[in-house]
């Protein structure tokens, strides 16, 4: 398995990506995985402990989190029970990377509050579709809390903010979970052009992520 750098350009804009926290104290590792995942289309933030990401945290909140389990200071398990305890955060899908493959070892990550558990070593594609899948399942979570009313925590922008139609389009397929490739698809425009509407309407509304851009966009009623 090589996760290394593949061929080709990556789009050096991060405007408009999907927002990862990846945690593992494995400095090598680290590089190796960031490294494949921003070649995807994914914007990376790391960090090598539980403590050091719950700062991370507090500064910006990610689209999903990449957490390994055995570190130094904060483990895995104590990271994403504080992560479930915050009702802030507790909406960010969390996977779970680690070396520990038992039966028991997956269950108590699930029951922990990881979303999915991944044994290493893994394949890289896997990792990604497992983190497509996720993000997915969170656009749609958040389509059915709306429409049944649910109480959760709210997106709040101090001001009304006005999108152009083909913005109202692009955050319509973004609340829905779709990919900036994958709009850029419907659209048949190209995917830098989607990443630059993605990241018009975080600058105009303030918001830190594409999850968060679609929840404001689902509470109100522009998805």
């Amino acid at each position: 398995m090589e996760l290394g750098r593949q061929s080709g350009m990556k789009d050096s804009n991060s405007g408009g990506q999907r927002k990862l926290l990846l945690i593992d104290d494995d400095p090598n590792l680290i590089l190796l995985v960031k490294d494949y995942l921003e070649f995807r289309g994914f914007t990376v933030t790391t960090a090598d402990n539980g403590r050091a990401a719950l700062d991370s945290l507090e500064q910006e909140a990610p689209d999903m989190i990449i957490c390994d389990v055995m570190m130094p200071e904060m483990d895995g398990y104590a990271f994403v029970e504080q992560v479930r305890q915050n009702p802030a955060m507790e909406w960010i899908p969390i996977l779970f990377l680690s070396a520990k493959g038992q039966s028991n070892d997956r269950i108590k990550g699930l029951n922990t509050g990881a979303d999915v558990y991944m044994v290493k070593p893994f394949e890289p594609e896997e990792l990604v579709a497992q983190v497509e899948s996720s993000l997915k399942q969170a656009s749609r979570l958040i389509r059915q809390q709306a429409k049944m009313g649910a109480e959760g925590p709210t997106i709040q922008v101090p001001f009304d903010v006005e999108l152009t139609p083909t913005e109202l389009k692009v955050v319509q397929f973004v609340a829905r979970g779709m990919a900036n490739r994958e709009i850029a698809d419907e659209m048949n425009v190209s995917q830098r052009t989607i990443e630059s509407h993605v990241s018009n309407m975080l600058g105009k509304t303030g918001l830190h992520n594409r999850t968060e851009l679609a929840r404001w966009a689902i509470e109100n009623n522009k998805a």
